[in-house]
């Protein structure tokens, strides 16, 4: 692919060289800043001064001016030029022979000794361009020798030239290239690098020297050009690798040089130019004749036989900005990387950003949309750059400015487009992908107005799902700019939510209220209503909840009450005042009922006003059903339960008051008896059950409900009194059949809850007319309960004695055991020894002085007797009547003080309290444990004796 990298610039016309003698030809050209040096075929160098000129279009010329020209006086012609500048020499090589000139007055330089400074025998040379010798008025210098297979180097001075060193090669060398002390060598059939300090060396590749010249050429540090075979030029590093891939140039190349990044390669017809980068053809200079290319400190030059050119090269921003016009982005990428190295950091951080962006939009334009966003990714586009393509979706307030000179050839989409409708869908998805991959990234800073705002446009226009996303999310939407957009495709859900965002909940409740009523269209949610609802239930504005919560309950009350059941609590939202709700909805009597219930029913609250409230809610809704006709049987049968219910479990409501609203409703009689029993008055309500509802198995869980949480004796009290009512037989005016059914309820009574009655109360109750035959059930069950009672107390009565005997045994034992006193021994309370016998033995047979137990048992006798007595005493209350045995405990050491304490202690039951299981005795004052008793006397009492 070619690009135009250069310009081909004449320096010195052939009139200006050599006038009107034809047979003389070019040789040879040195540069040095503005001196050219010319060396002839007739022995002559003449010297240039050249002046660069830039045109008021910017183009580049040469104002030539010719200084001077010199006789060499011999008879070849001037075969190599060197300028040495720090010396102000000229090295020169003519008919086999190295000497030098002063530039100036291009005199042949005399030695210290008198006579020329002069090397003979000399094929060819080459100055080290990364000296190894830090004298800067030095210049070291490699040369090949005609007669012996060797390389000499040479140290150049002002007057003077010293050989250094002398290497041997296996072949005549024919072209050489030195760079520090690496020599890079063309021989007769082979390149090498030799390195000269060490004796180091390394073949390259093969070469016939006589079917080509050869070229061995320094292009940077360490680093050579070589004509290799197959018209390949091959580089070549100090370690004898090939670090870059080869160019591919012309079988006839006879010259090359390097201008970065670029080899320029001169044969007999043309000069071509190849990228170091991609090794590709990128330009072709017509150019007959050519004898000479040298690169002089970055400026290109080459000679025909009669003139001398400079090759120019275009900046690097136009050959890019060509590469790019023609849409080679990636041969523009490659040679903006491949340059960075010639330009400085900032510089060129700040070319390959908008190499990047032009890049993008080249790509943008060819629908490649991956490679496009990748290099507007890495040249840190400002997005709205790409959104300034799409029409309107800038927000009306945005200042932003496209880039001059522009990044881009396009006015906008539509221009892009040329009318295809599907590229612009294309273009739009794209946008829509990138910006909101960008949004969340440094890229938008300080443009995220704009970003959001077009991304809403796009999201609303192609009615994308993100649109919710985005609005439900921190957005920065202009909501001038959006409102009228969202409006025009009927998306007022998002509109709403756009409202909400900018703190106006009022604008956004109303414009859901008018889609919900149907007055705008939006299929956006069909759940909106619920929506709104939500919305009210977490609004932090009680002004606005009070304001629309009305439309909500009028809408559907069963969903609207959620307004006020479900609003949560935190800090930005206070809990409602449940009476300021109970009044707003007086006028809302289903909600109201809602409302209630899930104050008494979900959130308990243990109010006498809200629970009396719900039974007066429940009542009337009951007594409005039994007041319509038809009566809805449905409803009236969930309402009653829903009444029953609440009159059951509730003992917060006023009774009375409610009981007073059921007396003129003969419908209720059930309720009624409820309430009866909430009064304790449960003779009336079994009377309602049984002589006016005849509901036997009601009158039955009657008893049941009445006596739960209740001890045995209250439920026995209830049954016996429903047994009673049962037995009193039949009420004035009911027949001899009703009898008979009361009299069938008592058997059953009997028989399915026996063990609740006392049998001996009952069969004093029962006629004596009934058969057994009936009450065999019962009284089955009866002297089976008798029976277990009794021999379970046998058990109880034998296991104390038991234990009683056991610990007797062990009292005897422990007494055996000898108790040592001596003077040596202390009392374990007051630490002193003891002076005489009489002691009292602590548990574990510890002794110790009677007047130290004595002294403790006063101290603690106090508190601890009191403590002990009243639990005790509170015990006993509590189990008084029981005809179970307890073991009693008392303290029977050998003390002084003679005190006696009796302690109940565990029995088989699990009756005894905790507390009662560690006590203390009066005597000794030490813990009792109850459970480890073995030095304690043990006496079993019955109950009646305590």
């Amino acid at each position: 692919m070619s690009v135009k990298a250069f310009e081909l610039v004449p320096a010195v016309e052939r009139d200006l060289l050599m006038g009107d003698k034809a047979r003389i030809n070019i040789e040879c050209i040195e540069c040095c800043g503005k001196h050219l040096y010319v060396g002839t075929n007739d022995c002559f160098i003449h010297h240039f001064l050249l002046d660069e000129v830039t045109s008021s279009k910017g183009k580049l010329s040469y104002s030539t001016q010719k200084l001077l020209h010199k006789y060499l006086g011999l008879k070849k012609p001037v075969a190599e030029l060197r300028a040495a500048s720090a010396l102000e020499r000229l090295i020169v090589l003519c008919d086999g022979i190295v000497f030098l000139v002063d530039m100036v007055t291009l005199e042949s330089v005399p030695s210290a000794a008198g006579g020329g400074v002069k090397i003979r025998g000399v094929t060819a040379f080459c100055v080290n361009e990364n000296p190894v010798n830090g004298d800067p008025f030095c210049v070291e210098m490699g040369v090949l020798s005609s007669k012996r297979r060797t390389v000499q180097v040479y140290m150049v001075y002002e007057d003077r030239v010293q050989l250094v060193k002398e290497v041997n090669t296996p072949e005549q060398p024919c072209a050489v290239s030195i760079d520090g002390y690496f020599l890079c060598l063309a021989l007769t059939t082979q390149y090498m690098i030799l390195n000269y300090n060490t004796g180091a060396s390394q073949d390259l590749f093969p070469y016939n020297s006589e079917e080509r010249r050869p070229i061995v050429k320094r292009i940077s540090r360490e680093e050579f050009l070589l004509a290799a075979p197959g018209g390949l030029g091959m580089f070549a590093n100090s370690e004898g690798a090939s670090q870059r891939a080869p160019v591919n140039w012309s079988e006839s190349v006879i010259a090359a040089a390097v201008c970065f990044p670029y080899v320029v390669a001169l044969d007999e017809n043309f000069v071509t130019i190849h990228s170091m980068l991609d090794q590709q053809l990128k330009q072709t200079l017509s150019f007959r004749d050519g004898r000479v290319l040298q690169d002089f400190e970055g400026k290109v030059m080459l000679a025909s036989t009669k003139s001398v050119y400079v090759l120019v090269p275009l900046p690097l921003e136009r050959q890019i900005q060509d590469l790019l016009a023609s849409h080679r982005v990636e041969e523009a990428l490659v040679l903006t990387e491949g340059a960075q190295r010639n330009i400085p950091k900032d510089k060129f951080q700040v070319l390959y950003r908008r190499i990047l962006q032009q890049a993008g939009f080249i790509k943008f334009g060819q629908l490649q949309f991956l490679e496009a966003k990748e290099h507007f990714r890495k040249g840190e586009l400002d997005v709205r750059e790409l959104i300034s393509l799409y029409p309107l979706l800038l927000p009306a307030s945005s200042s932003f400015m496209r880039c001059h000179p522009p990044l881009h050839e396009f006015a906008d989409l539509n221009h892009l487009a040329q009318g295809d409708q599907e590229k612009v869908l294309r273009c739009k998805k794209f946008l829509i992908s990138y910006l909101g991959e960008v949004r969340s990234t440094d890229v938008v800073n300080g443009c995220r107005d704009d970003v959001d705002t077009a991304l809403l446009k796009l999201y609303a226009e192609q009615d994308h799902d993100s649109l919710l996303d985005l609005l439900a999310s921190d957005n920065s939407c202009v909501l001038t700019d959006s409102v009228p957009w969202l409006e025009k495709y009927h998306k007022y859900f998002a509109l709403g939510l756009l409202y909400h965002f900018n703190g106006q909940d009022a604008a956004a409740l109303k414009l859901w209220i008018r889609v919900v009523d149907g007055e705008l269209q939006d299929s956006t949610r069909s759940d909106l209503y619920e929506y709104i609802v939500d919305f009210l239930c977490c609004s932090s504005s009680m002004e606005i909840v009070w304001k629309y919560a009305d439309w909500a309950l009028r809408k559907d009350p069963t969903t609207g009450i959620r307004i006020f059941t479900k609003r949560p609590v935190g800090k930005d939202r206070s809990e409602v005042n449940p009476d300021e709700v109970i009044t707003y909805l007086g006028k809302h009597n289903q909600a109201l009922l809602l409302y209630m219930e899930h104050l008494v029913l979900e959130r308990k609250i243990q109010k006498e006003k809200f629970h009396t409230h719900l039974v007066v809610l429940y009542l009337d809704r009951v007594m409005l059903l039994l007041s319509e006709s038809p009566t809805d049987e449905g409803q009236l049968t969930r309402a009653r339960e829903k009444l029953q219910a609440m009159l059951r479990e509730s003992d917060l409501y006023r009774v009375q008051f409610v009981l007073g609203k059921m007396e003129s409703c003969d419908k209720l009689l059930l309720e009624r008896a409820t309430l009866h029993g909430k009064l304790e008055e449960h003779d009336k309500a079994l009377h309602i059950l049984v002589h006016k509802l005849r509901d036997f198995p009601s009158a039955e869980a009657f008893c049941i409900w009445a006596s739960s949480n209740r001890d045995p004796a209250y439920r026995q009290q209830l049954f016996h009194l429903l047994l009673g009512v049962y037995l009193d037989g039949t009420p004035p005016g009911k027949g001899q059949a009703a009898g008979g059914k009361m009299e069938m309820a008592a058997v059953d009574l009997l028989n399915r809850h026996g063990e609740v009655f006392d049998a001996v109360r009952v069969l004093r109750m029962l006629p004596e007319s009934w058969s057994l035959q009936l009450l065999r059930p019962f009284l089955n069950r009866a002297v089976r309960a008798s029976m277990h009672a009794g021999r379970t107390s046998q058990i109880a009565l034998g296991l104390a004695r038991s234990e009683n005997v056991q610990l007797l045994h062990d009292r005897l034992k422990e007494r055996r055991k000898p108790i040592i006193v001596s003077e040596k021994k202390g009392c374990h309370l007051c630490h002193n020894t003891f002076s005489e016998p009489g002691v009292v033995c602590l548990p574990g047979g510890v002794p110790v002085h009677v007047h130290c137990a004595a002294q403790r048992a006063a101290v603690l006798l106090g508190e601890q007797e009191a403590q002990t007595r009243i639990q005790f005493q509170l015990w006993r209350e509590r189990h008084e009547g029981s005809r179970l045995s307890a073991t009693v405990f008392s303290c029977s050491f050998m003390c002084s003080t003679g005190a006696d304490l009796e302690i109940p202690a565990q029995f088989l039951s699990a009756s005894v309290p905790s507390s009662l299981k560690k006590s203390w005795c009066l005597c000794c004052r030490l813990p009792v444990l109850l459970y480890n008793i073995s030095r304690f006397c043990i006496t079993v009492f019955d109950m009646a004796t305590l």
